[in-house]
């Protein structure tokens, strides 16, 4: 008989995933499987949809929302109101005015627990949709096999960790191996504090909250130092030194990129820059394009993120500063980078995007909603991110950093420090001056790149790309020389 497959046999799937991904089909043809039953309630969901949309649009015209305790698109209001009746509140503990404490502490408790909720929501979901986007662009279904859709695998892999055995090495400092996954969680739940989700709804509205977001997330360092030096590892301190000295690096462009930010906006306040950018109706991002790309970019390297993961680049010093933890501790450093990168988004939004503000939809979607769309479109870019690019190495990244980055930031807030002048001075509409600033800045930014790259040393052959050589014949050596046009 013939060795060669029957028709039959080539088409049959070579995994069981690849006949799962074939039996799935296509979208269309995923939809044409939804039953009818399920197409009208559909159709039923989506009138009731419009006509609720058609009310709040109403209420909204009518401005019966405006400025009331139960003004659903700004819950600032709700919480104001509480602070209010608490104020009023008659009694006395240990002869200090009951009133005062309750106006203070509730509202408070309240805003914190509202924050700690929604992280802790989303790190419950996050490696869900991580896992899940990665699959897609992987050509793979994902988690599917706990739950509908996989959706309770990021329970099952919190029990996996919790029943783990913890292990801490010989000769490991017990006290201080302990402390670093709980205190590398502080600066990723403090750091949301200053973040306006609509115009009242700012839990620590700081005159210099930029400088507080600064500051704060620049504290994980300590906690990753800590976690390699207790260790007692030389995997885990090499880890933690090379992260240490990528984190310092990348704070430098980060600081400069803020820095064009205030002196655009002239405040350190976030809900300040915030209303900045709705009065202009221009968002940062179009007039400072290096700003957020260095942001953007430096913030891979401070959250651990795909291209700059060096903190765990297992292929080269096994799992990084962590590499002696296990269990659930494992667990908490791995689940702090899915809440440092939604957060990262957050700021972009903020700094760049017009944060909670949407030329003028926030009136009618409640800002928060807003700001969590856009946040979230950020936690997309690093996932594809993470599904697109290899890792740099750890001198590529620091030339970077160092080379290219810290000049060219530097160079950039000289150059918005003189528009920020000539705005401030120049007597023309905003429409005239900031569009002009917008042109100049992004061909600014296309030509700096490109020549400061040329100018370190850089240059892509891209005129004359080599092309291919493909071998036609065996023979080991002999054919290579061939290729080459040896003898």
């Amino acid at each position: 008989m013939s060795d060669q497959p029957t028709t039959i046999e080539r088409q049959l799937p070579a995994t069981p995933m690849a006949q799962q991904i074939i039996e799935r089909g296509t979208l269309r043809e995923q939809a044409m499987r939804i039953s009818l039953a399920t197409r009208l309630t559909g159709v039923v969901l989506g009138i009731g949809f419009l006509i609720a949309n058609a009310g709040v649009a109403f209420i909204v015209i009518d401005g019966r929302l405006d400025g009331k305790w139960y003004d659903f698109r700004d819950l600032g209001h709700a919480i104001e109101r509480l602070r209010i009746e608490l104020g009023e509140v008659d009694g006395s503990i240990n002869g200090q005015e009951l009133a005062p404490i309750l106006a203070y502490w509730v509202p408070a408790l309240i805003g914190g627990i509202g924050i700690l909720s929604f992280i802790g929501g989303f790190l419950l979901i996050g490696s869900w949709i991580e896992r899940r986007l990665l699959a897609r662009f992987q050509i793979r279904t994902g988690p599917n096999r706990v739950g509908p859709y996989g959706l309770l695998q990021p329970l099952a892999d919190a029990f996996k960790l919790m029943q783990k055995e913890v292990l801490i090495p010989a000769g490991a400092d017990r006290m201080l191996f302990y402390l670093p996954p709980v205190l590398i969680f502080i600066p990723a739940m403090l750091a949301w504090g200053p973040i306006p989700w609509a115009e009242n709804m700012a839990y620590l509205d700081l005159n210099v909250g930029l400088l507080y977001v600064v500051s704060i997330t620049s504290l994980s360092v300590l906690a990753v130092w800590l976690a390699g030096w207790s260790s007692n590892n030389h995997y885990a301190l090499l880890g933690s030194m090379r992260t240490v000295a990528m984190m310092v690096s990348y704070e430098i462009p980060i600081s400069l990129s803020l820095l064009s930010i205030v002196l655009v906006t002239g405040s350190l306040r976030l809900s300040a820059i915030v209303a900045w950018q709705a009065d202009h109706y221009l968002w940062l991002a179009l007039m400072l394009p290096f700003a957020l790309f260095t942001f953007f970019f430096s913030s891979t390297a401070e959250i651990n993120r795909t291209p700059d993961d060096i903190a765990e680049a297992e292929s080269e010093i096994v799992a990084g500063f962590h590499t002696e933890y296990s269990g659930m501790k494992a667990g908490l450093f791995l689940a702090v980078e899915l809440g440092n990168a939604l957060l990262t988004g957050a700021l972009v939004a903020t700094f760049f995007l017009g944060g909670y503000t949407l030329f003028g939809l926030e009136e009618w979607i409640p800002g928060y909603l807003i700001l969590g769309a856009k946040a979230t479109l950020g936690y997309f870019i690093f996932i594809w991110l993470r599904a697109t690019l290899p890792r740099f190495r750890i001198d590529q990244l620091m030339n970077f950093a160092w080379k290219y980055l810290i000049p060219l930031s530097i160079a950039n807030v000289l150059i918005v420090a003189i528009e920020s002048s000539i705005a401030a001075r120049w007597d023309a509409p905003d429409i005239l001056v900031y569009g002009l600033f917008v042109i100049v800045n992004i061909l600014l930014t296309a030509y700096a790149v490109r020549a400061w790259a040329r100018a370190i040393g850089y240059a892509m052959d891209v005129e004359q790309p080599a092309q291919p050589i493909f071998a036609k014949t065996m023979g080991g050596l002999a054919a290579a020389r061939s290729l080459r046009g040896d003898a």
